[in-house]
């Protein structure tokens, strides 16, 4: 890239640079992101496709989980690049809907492709796009219905829908039931609202058993072991003393040096040491604690000392664990022993070391009114408790936002075929050139149920007329059932979302097409560094400077 002053070139960019302009530019990103959201079309819906993804060392991924297949493929180009980032956006908020935010982002791109050929300027469409979805976000807020956290049977319903058409779906219903007890369980109420923090409820996958052996524990599982054999393998009835502190001989917080001359000297040196570690454990004694998890390390010789006094103790907790054990077992977390008393102390019924899949772990069961518990997923191989653990989180997702927002949608397809009916009666409203670019979102947003047609192998065509005829007759519940191949009442079917995974979804998919809209100019420095991939070729008419 340069220009010519006074005969003289003046170069701006390195030589071998490219620059993209205009429609070109737009065509390229455009394509782009429509080559990814193409990539995860077809596993939509409860009879979408898997893909096998095999990273360059050998890995394997199957899953038809959109975000999880997006964040395996090794995507260079920046555009592509952001459709990625809408997926993984989708994923921490709501957790669910990865796929319709990408596949409905990538027919926006489309539609908006065809308004550009007809000299629309892309200023229009993206203003058009973004009052389109400001319109969607206030129809579904109107027509969804209300959930409350007693209405177990619909949460289940949710949890069910999040995970059709993935191989633990043979599994739902019992899934979904853990899930929604999880939930309520770590669920906290204040005056105005819910609250439910996904976070307290751990995962802990182990292959080696069926779906059907995944367990709730009202307590926490980590994969730790007991810190000396001597140790009791089960305590009852436990008092939990939680330490954020090291059972080890203090070190002195600047380089020292001791001489020692004498051998009694060091006798009476290890003897002192001995004492400080034996007077650690006889004030965890004193406290009545008989589990002890520490954060730290615990001393060889304080570990002999507990396993006399018949104390289960694990060491090198993590930080992250702690703070669950708090929460499971009413427990504070010390940072001084010598603060250490006995209501400090949390409480279990029984606090067990036992051997899963080959592997040690410590479970801490029957917590009185727990605010962090445990799931055990399980599952005959690695890859199946893998889709498992997905899953779980998934419908772990979705409940909690249903029971947060406490509204709800009905599921397949029906809710974009509602809102694409009354958005095409509000762009008559608008009229100008927007008129034509809220018109382009409400054909986009049918993109949803024509492609779960597509994958159960049904004509999309005809499913869109019947879908349009119902709609048209007041039915805005009415989506498709991809097992019978015929319109229906979804939330009679049980296929419910909640209203959050559907607003974010919309909103997402159209500021990801707005951004990629509002692009004319992409400048590509020179690939300089070895190994990166090459430039594109550029495009016809690419204008080069």
């Amino acid at each position: 890239m340069g220009t010519q002053l006074s005969g003289q070139p003046v170069l701006i960019l390195p030589e071998k640079a490219q620059r993209f302009l205009g429609r070109d530019a737009q065509r390229m990103n455009i394509l782009a992101a429509r080559v990814v959201a193409e990539a995860v079309r077809t596993t939509l819906g409860p009879k979408g496709m898997d893909k096998m993804l095999v990273d360059s060392l050998g890995d394997v991924v199957i899953t038809n989980d959109g975000v999880t297949i997006l964040k395996e493929m090794d995507i260079q180009h920046p555009a592509a690049k952001m459709m990625v980032e809408v997926a993984e956006t989708i994923d921490e908020e709501v957790g669910d809907g990865t796929t319709t935010a990408v596949v409905l982002a990538g027919e926006l791109l489309k539609k908006a492709e065809g308004l550009l050929d007809q000299e629309i300027h892309s200023s229009v469409i993206t203003k058009g796009y973004r009052m389109a979805a400001e319109e969607c976000i206030k129809i579904l807020n109107q027509i969804a219905e209300n959930v409350s956290p007693d209405q177990e049977d619909i949460l289940k319903k949710i949890a069910v829908t999040s995970m059709s058409g993935r191989e633990v779906e043979i599994a739902g219903e019992y899934l979904a039931r853990i899930a929604v007890q999880a939930v309520k369980q770590v669920m906290e109420k204040t005056d105005e609202k819910i609250g439910v923090d996904i976070d307290n409820i751990k995962v802990e996958k182990k292959q080696g058993a069926s779906i059907g052996d995944t367990q709730l524990i009202k307590g926490i599982v980590f994969d730790k072991e007991r810190a000396h054999s001597g140790m009791p393998l089960r305590v009852d009835n436990a008092k939990i003393a939680l330490l954020a502190v090291a059972l080890e001989v203090k070190k002195t917080e600047v380089s020292a040096e001791i001489r020692i001359t004498d051998p009694d000297q060091l006798k009476a040196f290890l003897a002192e040491e001995e004492k400080m570690l034996r007077e650690m454990v006889e004030k965890i004694k004193a406290s009545g604690a008989n589990v002890v998890f520490c954060q730290k390390g615990i001393d060889d010789l304080a570990e002999h000392y507990l396993a006399k006094e018949e104390i289960f103790a694990v060491k090198r907790v993590s930080e992250s664990d702690m703070k669950k054990l708090a929460r499971a077992t009413g427990g504070k977390i010390i940072t001084n022993l010598k603060d250490l008393t006995k209501d400090d102390l949390g409480s279990a019924d029984a606090v067990e070391e036992r051997k899963i899949a080959g592997e040690e772990m410590t479970f801490i069961e029957g917590c009185k009114d727990p605010k962090a518990v445990s799931i055990l997923a399980r599952g005959g191989t690695e890859h199946v408790v893998d889709e498992v653990e997905r899953g779980i989180h998934d419908a772990l997702c979705v409940v909690s936002k249903a029971i947060e927002d406490g509204k709800y949608v009905a599921g397949g397809g029906a809710p974009e075929i509602e809102l694409a009916k009354k958005l095409r009666a509000h762009a008559a409203k608008i009229g100008g050139r927007e008129q034509l670019a809220i018109e382009a979102f409400a054909d986009s947003l049918e993109v949803i149920p024509r492609s779960l047609a597509e994958n159960a192998g049904l004509d999309p065509i005809d499913m869109l007329i019947e879908l349009r005829a119902k709609h048209e007759a007041d039915g805005r519940w009415v989506g498709l059932d991809v097992f019978e191949g015929k319109a229906v009442d979804m939330i009679n079917k049980g296929v419910l979302e909640p209203l959050r995974v559907k607003t974010q979804a919309i909103k997402s998919a159209a500021e990801a097409a707005v951004m990629i809209l509002r692009i004319d100019d992409v400048i590509a420095a020179a690939a300089m560094e070895k190994g990166r991939p090459p430039t594109p070729p550029s495009p016809p008419g690419e204008e080069e400077l």
